[in-house]
């Protein structure tokens, strides 16, 4: 590692004479300062979406995991009792830290997106749900589902763990998304500065030859095209890293009760300061592609 980082910073030096061989302006340099920035700019994009796909996996288990519903399947004259005795049993389970049965007006709009508004419970067998909030050290469910079983013959415990695994599991998924597209970033960028030095080497075949003939070795041909991509790709991507993030800071910001995924798709914290790995990363995939570039050029020019 100290040696590479001792060549690159060898590689990186100011040599006026080594920057006259690399076309300082051209389809080249225009083509690898646009795919430079136009992948930062995505790159910032993609990890805030893998970062707020995380944080959603985190809520959404977290929430689930914390809460349980039970619901009361009892004939009318029965159902206010067994609702009753089920809150006394909440009452002294150890885990859960409050219960409450919801409201007529409540469970009217749970079902409105399906039955619309204003509906009539007593049109319905609708039954009576309790809300459940658990503790840190979580209650035992087997234990309560035994004494509801007992006790209140038309109760039954959802835990939410059949809800849970699959949104966790979708959130994952999406959080997987985004960083394989931010390694399909890097390799579409080393494939655009390759495709870029391939080009610049070929139009300078001419003085490529003549600056053999003089003496230049091909190490100093290949040291000045890696100096300009590399620093045409650091630069590039600076300004598309600044771009990104500009345009994920003045994304709308919604509240804890109307927060989505895309008014939460953005950085927090500390998080702010990893595109600032983007431009010296996208210089190091540049100084990678054109070295590769430059060796095999310069050997079919031999």
């Amino acid at each position: 590692m100290k040696s590479f980082i001792k060549y690159l910073r060898r590689t990186l030096q100011s040599d006026a004479q080594a920057d006259r061989v690399v076309p300082p302006s051209g389809f080249t340099a225009q083509l690898t300062l646009f795919a430079a920035g136009a992948m930062a700019f995505l790159a910032v994009f993609s990890l805030a979406l893998s970062l707020a796909a995380g944080r959603l996996a985190e809520r959404w288990g977290d929430e689930l995991a914390r809460s349980a519903t039970i619901r009361i399947a009892a004939p009318a004259d029965q159902q206010q009792a067994q609702t009753e005795a089920a809150l006394r049993i909440l009452e002294t389970t150890r885990g859960v830290a409050q219960s409450r049965a919801l409201t007529d007006e409540e469970q009217s709009a749970l079902l409105a997106p399906w039955f619309g508004s204003g509906l009539a419970l007593d049109a319905l067998p609708v039954p009576r749900l309790i809300e459940v909030i658990e503790t840190s050290e979580r209650m035992d469910a087997a234990g309560l589902r035994l004494r509801l079983a007992a006790e209140v013959p038309g109760a039954v415990l959802d835990d939410h763990s059949r809800w849970r695994a699959p949104l966790v599991k979708a959130a994952s998924r999406l959080r997987m998304l985004g960083w394989a597209s931010i390694i399909l970033i890097g390799a579409v960028t080393a494939a655009m500065v390759t495709l870029a030095a391939n080009a610049a080497l070929a139009a300078n075949a001419q003085l490529i030859a003549v600056l053999r003939l003089v003496g230049a070795t091909d190490d100093y041909i290949a040291h000045a095209f890696i100096r300009r991509f590399t620093l045409r790709a650091l630069i590039g991507a600076a300004v598309g890293m600044v771009v990104g993030m500009v345009a994920v800071l003045v994304m709308p910001r919604g509240g804890d009760e109307t927060a989505s995924f895309l008014t939460g798709l953005g950085f927090q914290g500390s998080h702010w300061l990893l595109p600032l790995l983007i431009p010296p990363l996208a210089a190091a995939v540049a100084f990678v592609a054109t070295r590769v570039a430059a060796r095999r050029t310069l050997e079919g020019l031999s």
